[in-house]
């Protein structure tokens, strides 16, 4: 149950705590924090609407943005959300055995390079002809020229599955996963929650990542689960919830994420904020679960006197402008494609 209590604020003063809200049975505080995630969301989207319209820079005046590398508001419109969504799972047999194997294969190490080095040297990625020794021939030798298999977004850790390197006990584990049914076991489970724990059930993916990749293979076509279903907030959201309430907010970290997906249009409109969507899509629970990891970051800057959990005070990540042409293709269950054209 959320509530909107009321609004002790007038807009543009950011020294004002914002509204107060009733989260899971608790009325929390916000700090300033909680309106810079609205305006930080909405100018986001702004600079992610610019660019897919093809815009030249700059794409905002907010100094921070325009320093700092930051994620897309929309998860599924990130690059390598976008690269497992086009390159990935629509590409290639649609059965889904061999969708399961290319969607966890391509998110273990997370990393586009890594996914067109094995589709390069070893044809077309199947899990039909699999073959551990030419996949860990391909891996080792990449690993042995100083090449970064892995993308440093968020920690992977390696199951113990008697290899002595990183990549072969990841290899073994969805070899583990394709022997014990785990495709079967996701497309049969009734609800999106069932199907994370049959992830969760394996070993190395903790709560975090068994959430993360339940998400990803939502994407396909195979699967009805929605992204409302639930969500698991990481410890980037979880230090973002800290800045944006303070420490009455642990412990309901989830209740807040479904809260503010609830509430986003109230807060929108009440800061003035434009926002229309991913072409009409609001934000969803992973969504927000994201934009708390962001706005963490962003936070660190902008409201440098606002503790988070972790302690962290700079951005590590510098903006380096992406050459590459932005793409924008979703699940076609969305709805949110353009019509293809016809000849």
């Amino acid at each position: 149950m959320v509530t909107l209590l009321q609004d002790r604020r007038g807009s543009g003063h950011s020294d004002v705590a914002p509204v107060a809200v009733r989260v899971a049975g608790r009325v929390l505080e916000p700090t300033p924090v909680f309106d810079t995630y609205w305006r930080f969301a909405s100018a986001r989207q702004a600079v992610y609407e610019a660019r897919l319209a093809g815009r030249s820079q700059p794409w905002t005046d907010d100094p921070i943005l325009t320093q700092y590398r930051f994620t897309n508001c929309y998860r599924a419109a990130d690059r390598v959300s976008q690269t497992l969504i086009g390159d990935v799972i629509y590409q290639g047999p649609q059965d889904w055995d061999e969708v399961f194997f290319r969607t966890l294969l391509f998110k273990v190490f997370n990393k586009e390079s890594t996914w067109q080095l094995l589709s390069r040297e070893l044809g077309e990625v199947r899990w039909e002809n699999y073959d551990y020794r030419a996949y860990d021939r391909v891996l080792s030798a990449a690993f042995a020229k100083g090449e970064r298999l892995y993308s440093a977004a968020y920690i992977v850790p390696p199951p113990q599955l008697g290899e002595g390197r990183k990549h072969r006990n990841h290899l073994r584990l969805l070899e583990m996963m394709m022997a014990t049914g785990a495709p079967a076991r996701v497309a049969d489970a009734a609800t999106m929650r069932e199907a994370y724990e049959v992830l969760l059930s394996y070993p190395a993916l903790g709560p975090f990542l068994a959430y993360q990749y339940t998400v990803d293979l939502t994407y396909a076509p195979q699967l009805g689960f929605s992204e409302m279903d639930f969500v698991v907030p990481g410890p980037g959201a979880r230090d973002g919830i800290r800045k944006c309430f303070g420490r009455s907010a642990d412990g309901i970290e989830a209740e807040i994420i479904r809260y503010m997906v609830d509430s986003q249009q109230d807060h929108f409109t009440r800061l003035g904020l434009p926002f229309g969507g991913l072409r009409g899509r609001p934000l969803q629970l992973i969504d927000c679960q994201n934009l708390f990891c962001e706005v963490d970051k962003y936070a660190r800057v902008a409201h440098p006197e606002i503790a988070g959990i972790s302690g962290r005070s700079r951005i590590k990540q510098a903006y380096r402008r992406d050459v590459a042409p932005l793409r924008a293709w979703f699940p076609p269950k969305w709805s949110l494609n353009a019509p293809e054209p016809t000849t």
